[in-house]
């Protein structure tokens, strides 16, 4: 019986290895393997108005990146002090990418014209605000996918609620991952505290 089982298993084998070698595809590829992104300077994002926009052009610098919404409970405290942070840091290397999101509570409805409309008139926003994306789910925006992957959240990875943070280091590492209640002030004070100053943030 024995003799029996290890032939079936001998001509499993010699079938994986043929299929393998007539094949190839069926194995990793070493080039798959390289063209895994290693940081958030590999992706190409499309900007508010339909362009592409490779995130290399922010190497160098912190970037903190926001899924935002205009009808949201959180929008008008959330956009108030990213706002006082953007023009605190904005010529010391920092940036914040906001990326409207429509998948909670459908709280950004409206079209891409419409958000860059809001944001400029209403909350004045003077940071970059790029293509309204899905977050979660099977067509969740590449780049959010990666932060996703590399900061995972409580319960989970999938991004919980509007206004969920991600830190990110001047070598485009993800660093933190913070909560959509957490205060854009609270994240300068915390690194504050933590460091000589609010750029330094990006040793951690």
């Amino acid at each position: 019986m024995m003799h029996f089982a290890n032939s079936v298993s001998l001509v499993f084998i010699g079938f994986a290895v043929l299929a393998l070698y007539r094949y190839p595809s069926l194995l990793p590829s070493r080039k798959m393997a390289e063209e895994s992104p290693k940081s958030i300077y590999d992706f190409t994002v499309k900007d508010i108005g339909g362009n592409d926009m490779s995130l290399s052009e922010y190497s160098g610098k912190v970037l903190l990146i926001v899924n935002v919404a205009s009808k949201c409970g959180l929008t008008h405290s959330n956009y108030k002090e990213l706002n006082v942070l953007y023009e605190k840091y904005k010529n010391q290397g920092f940036e914040i990418l906001a990326f409207p999101c429509n998948q909670f509570a459908g709280q950004e409805p409206g079209s891409n014209e419409e958000i860059k409309d809001n944001v400029c008139t209403i909350f004045k926003a003077e940071f970059p605000i790029f293509d309204k994306i899905d977050v979660n789910g099977k067509n969740a925006a590449p780049v959010y996918k990666f932060l996703k992957s590399e900061k995972g959240g409580y319960f989970g990875d999938a991004i919980k609620w509007n206004f969920t943070k991600f830190l990110v280091n001047k070598e485009g590492k993800v660093v933190e991952r913070y909560a959509p209640t957490t205060s854009p002030l609270k994240i300068e004070v915390k690194r504050h505290r933590e460091s000589a100053g609010f750029f330094l943030m990006t040793k951690v």
